[in-house]
């Protein structure tokens, strides 16, 4: 069966209108991962790491993230629920906790959890994550957010001081852009 992008849009952003909108929404992502050629189609064969913005608005942001090989993604928030769903590779997410009476906002390591192709993961509002994409293959993701991704504040948390700071975009681009450089020309 094919993808069909702006049913999956149209789908989405009707779901966010319901009454448990991350649940709908998590459904939408389980059936439309579970044909990864299909997705694979609609959206392009993924050649390198990239945020790929497929819908962006005030309730709903949805984009087709593209981990480049070994490449990590530092501590961060979003503020908002997410649901996320691989369709190939693999990531690794380690979710963090705020250490307790820490006035530099530092955080410890609470968790972790593989996601691999089909699998769909929701987070809440207040999850605090790391993504690893740690195979040589790319690795190609759905991530569906409950809100505007690009405008919320929200944080990033240093990768060795493990201290927060403010969320930056373009320090983000620049861990896609050197993951990216990484990969073999052809």
């Amino acid at each position: 069966m094919a993808f069909e992008l702006e049913r999956f849009i149209d789908d989405c952003r009707a779901a966010v209108k319901s009454g448990d909108s991350s649940r709908a929404v998590r459904e939408l992502v389980e059936r439309a991962v579970r044909e990864p050629a299909a997705l694979t189609s609609a959206l392009g064969t993924p050649e390198r790491g990239e945020l790929q913005s497929l819908h962006v608005s005030d309730e709903l942001t949805i984009l087709n993230v593209v981990w480049a090989p070994r490449m990590t993604l530092m501590p961060h928030n979003h503020n908002m629920w997410a649901v996320i769903g691989v369709y190939g590779g693999r990531e690794d997410n380690i979710f963090w906790r705020r250490r307790k009476d820490d006035p530099a906002g530092r955080i410890e390591a609470a968790g972790a959890k593989t996601i691999g192709p089909g699998d769909v993961r929701p987070l809440g509002r207040d999850i605090i994550h790391s993504v690893t994409n740690p195979t040589s293959q790319l690795t190609a993701a759905l991530h569906i957010y409950g809100g505007d991704f690009f405008t919320e504040e929200r944080s990033m948390w240093d990768p060795l001081s493990l201290e927060e700071e403010p969320y930056d975009i373009d320090k983000n681009a620049a861990v896609f852009a050197e993951a990216n450089a990484r990969l073999p020309t052809s």
